[in-house]
């Protein structure tokens, strides 16, 4: 980072962030916000140059309410970067005062709402802030030493009748998901993408740093802990009590390590692109191979972070998908997209892809044809990855603490289609 001015720990004064695209791109933004009607945004953003941090978290509030003025998709993309804009001039306060964690949450608020703009002054200005924080608490280096501290998810061997007991009816009774040692990628498509069958893959994750890593609560807060991420809270998505919060990462932790979540109301961060938020977490896995069988392109690489207990009601998704589970384990069970008539799916749009069928509790009244079906599933050790074909219905349940990372991708005729 030439552009980034350094100072002791006891002189914040020459404390700067880097944003060049920012400043070569501040007054055609702030003309284009003020063609929509934001000129008062425009002067409290100027006063915010100034280092007027009252105006700067004015000029932030302004563009959060443009942001939740109405559906996502109708909000104006100049309004998501002018938050951007705001969120970079909010943080640059902060870190010239020496505010490193409040420095993160106005980056990550920006990295998280914002638009597409001003992205990269963004994840280069919590690169300088991050460097600056970690001089004065643990730093990285020794986090990714040998650890020493206290572990996640314990070394312990699935007791089945004990799993048994809280899984759905029917559980492991029926077809189980094949596992397959080191697959070739010949095997996979000859086997299983070709095909559309699920398998899970054992023996191809072990060279991940984050096998190594991520099961150490030490190494996650020393990597993450000041930084904010959006969680649910509630049972699941279908719930009516099921909600979202922005919290930090440390506090995430402290919440399902200390069963401060409650099984009634789970704090679960899912199916968010942690890792496009956090490159430290990025640069711990692998895009397996098997993500370019098909000659398409990766869509989306998202992480599933929980306590025990939390559910993914069933449910399926539009494209290939490579579950891989690096802390913890989870039961899966997958009934193949034929049996659609018989899940039951919502007829509201956007709900079209999960079905009303609850399998932790059937209504055999309400939904008779769910429950002899034929399925497969599995449980998913650490170290193993599922693969789960386009528009296949899955159900999960997290058997301990679980952190995974979902792949999806595309196959070469997605890719001409859309």
């Amino acid at each position: 980072m030439s552009g980034a001015a350094t100072a002791s720990s006891g002189d914040h004064n020459n404390l700067r962030l880097p944003t060049p695209t920012l400043d070569a791109e501040s007054q055609t933004l702030l003309q284009s916000i003020s063609a929509q009607g934001g000129y008062a945004y425009a002067r409290m953003a100027a006063l915010a140059v100034a280092g007027d941090q009252s105006a700067a978290e004015a000029a932030r509030d302004m563009a959060w309410e443009q942001l939740h003025s109405g559906p996502w998709h109708s909000v104006l993309p100049v309004w998501r970067d002018a938050y951007s804009m705001a969120c970079l001039n909010v943080a640059k306060i902060h870190f010239a005062a020496g505010e490193f964690a409040e420095a993160l949450g106005a980056l990550d608020m920006g990295l998280i709402m914002g638009g597409m703009l001003l992205r990269k002054d963004l994840h280069d200005s919590v690169l300088v802030v991050s460097s600056e924080a970690r001089k004065k608490t643990k730093s990285l280096e020794e986090a990714s030493g040998e650890f020493m501290g206290e572990k996640l998810v314990p070394e312990v061997p699935v007791d089945v009748n004990e799993v048994l007991k809280i899984l759905p009816c029917r559980s492991l009774t029926c077809r189980r998901v094949e596992k397959r040692s080191g697959l070739s990628l010949e095997g996979f498509l000859r086997d299983y993408f070709l095909s559309g069958t699920p398998v899970v893959i054992t023996n191809s994750m072990a060279h991940w740093p984050a096998r190594a890593k991520w099961n150490h609560l030490d190494y996650l807060n020393a990597v993450a802990g000041n930084r904010t991420v959006p969680v649910e809270v509630g049972k699941n998505y279908l719930c009516s009590d099921w909600k979202q919060e922005l919290v930090t990462f440390s506090k995430f932790l402290e919440r399902i390590r200390t069963n401060k979540s409650s099984p009634m109301e789970p704090t679960y961060l899912a199916q968010h692109p942690l890792f496009d938020q956090i490159n430290e977490l990025r640069d711990d896995i692998c895009i397996p191979d098997y993500c370019f069988v098909g000659g398409g392109e990766l869509q989306s690489l998202n992480a599933w972070f929980g306590p025990a207990g939390t559910v993914t009601p069933l449910h399926h998704d539009p494209h290939h998908n490579i579950l891989a589970q690096v802390v913890g384990k989870k039961y899966i069970r997958l009934y193949p997209s034929s049996l659609q008539d018989e899940l039951y799916p919502y007829s509201e749009t956007m709900l079209c892809n999960s079905s009303q069928v609850d399998l932790d509790n059937i209504d055999k009244t309400e939904f008779p044809k769910a429950t002899e079906l034929e399925f497969m599933d599995c449980i998913l050790e650490e170290g193993e990855m599922l693969y789960i074909p386009p528009k296949w219905w899955h159900y999960v349940r997290s058997l301990t603490m679980s952190f995974s990372v979902s792949f999806w991708w595309s196959n070469e005729t997605d890719s001409y289609s859309s």
